[in-house]
């Protein structure tokens, strides 16, 4: 019986400008996707009758509602895997919500539309009113609480493992598209080449190994993989977290506590003295209500994000890269006098002096 697997949407690929130097082409794409350190996230679940997605009956051609809601059970799954994954230690944390506009992440259940996720900080292109994150089929089923888990790994911008590289599995590409096509997928050749087929660049993966225990990775049967011989018969990841999977979200994320932030007074430029995947935090205090900008200066590809603390923990406000570009990354929002914001500037690569400073104006 062929495995039910996560669909992510098709995207286009990051586009950076022609000729950047490798070690500068690496840290963006590895990065673009990734939160800054420290980020909360916050999900919900969608709760109302209205939460409905309009889909045409192949059969009559009429449309019917399909909700998004899902049952206690169904969310208590999900809630769990957010919890595993939290208790990493790492240096992302999540929290439950009721209020979708006070969300990163919008969370769906619609029977038949597959399960799938944003990944990383693509659910911030997302409206407010759509799914971020959606689960297809029953996850108290035995085995399907990896879903959750494999899921919310995209979230915080890992992809699929099977799609490394570094794997070295040469697939059946044939026979992969016909058991694909059939139940309980019935995907596309595109669908099937893009979550299966497909190669990652080398920059993008989730590290430099291959992980075929990995949570992100899919359960394959006999006859779907010529190579390497030991998996001729069937790949199946155990369906939790490894022991790389871990890894990886602690590196990108360090649990170690970021240094206590720096305050940034209004035109007065902060020196930024960091190594690539470093970060620093300020905080900024306005002094009057208006529209400020964020931004930094010099020979370097950087991540501006702005979070106003509400009841002591940061909620997303702005951000920015400068992806590649001359040009350097700014927010520009209004500020409130009396309210707290942190300013979270992470580093992708420098090049030239690769001197670089922080301002508020």
């Amino acid at each position: 019986m062929t495995a039910r697997y996560c669909s992510l949407a098709r995207q286009s690929a990051p586009s950076f400008a022609a000729g950047l130097a490798a070690g500068r082409l690496h840290a963006l794409v590895s990065g673009h996707r990734m939160w800054v350190n420290g980020t909360v996230l916050h999900y919900c679940f969608f709760d109302r009758d209205t939460d409905t997605s309009v889909i045409a009956d192949p059969g009559t051609g009429r449309t019917r509602a399909v909700s998004w809601v899902g049952g206690k059970e169904q969310r208590d799954v999900v809630r769990g895997c957010f919890q595993e994954w939290g208790d990493l230690g790492a240096g992302v944390s999540f929290v439950e919500v009721d209020d979708r506009s006070e969300a990163e992440l919008r969370i769906g259940f619609q029977t038949g539309d597959g399960s799938w996720s944003a990944v990383g900080r693509d659910a911030l292109r997302i409206g407010l009113d759509e799914r971020t994150m959606n689960f297809g089929w029953d996850l108290t089923a035995p085995g399907e609480r990896a879903t959750a888990l494999h899921e919310i790994g995209h979230a915080l911008g890992m992809l699929h493992e099977h799609q490394s590289p570094f794997a070295g599995i040469h697939f059946d590409d044939e026979a992969v598209y016909t058991d694909l096509a059939g139940p309980p997928n019935f995907w596309s050749r595109d669908k099937t080449w893009f979550n299966i087929l497909r190669k990652l660049d080398a920059h993008e993966v989730n590290g430099s190994v291959w992980d075929p225990h990995s949570i992100m990775g899919y359960p394959f049967s006999a006859g779907l993989i010529l190579e390497p011989e030991q998996f001729r018969a069937g790949l199946d990841p155990p369906g939790v977290l490894s022991a790389a999977d871990k890894d990886f979200v602690r590196r990108w994320y360090p649990p170690d506590p970021v240094s206590e932030p720096r305050e940034l007074v209004p035109f007065r430029s902060v020196p930024l003295r960091l190594a690539p995947g470093a970060q620093a935090d300020f905080t900024v205090e306005p002094p009057e209500t208006r529209t400020y900008t964020v931004g930094t200066f010099g020979d370097a590809d950087t991540l501006v994000v702005l979070f106003e603390e509400r009841d002591g923990r940061p909620r997303y406000l702005a951000g920015t890269d400068d992806g590649g570009t001359p040009h350097n990354a700014t927010v520009r929002t209004r500020l409130v006098k009396g309210r707290r914001y942190i300013a979270r500037i992470r580093l992708y690569s420098t090049w030239g002096s690769g001197e670089t400073a922080t301002m508020c104006w």
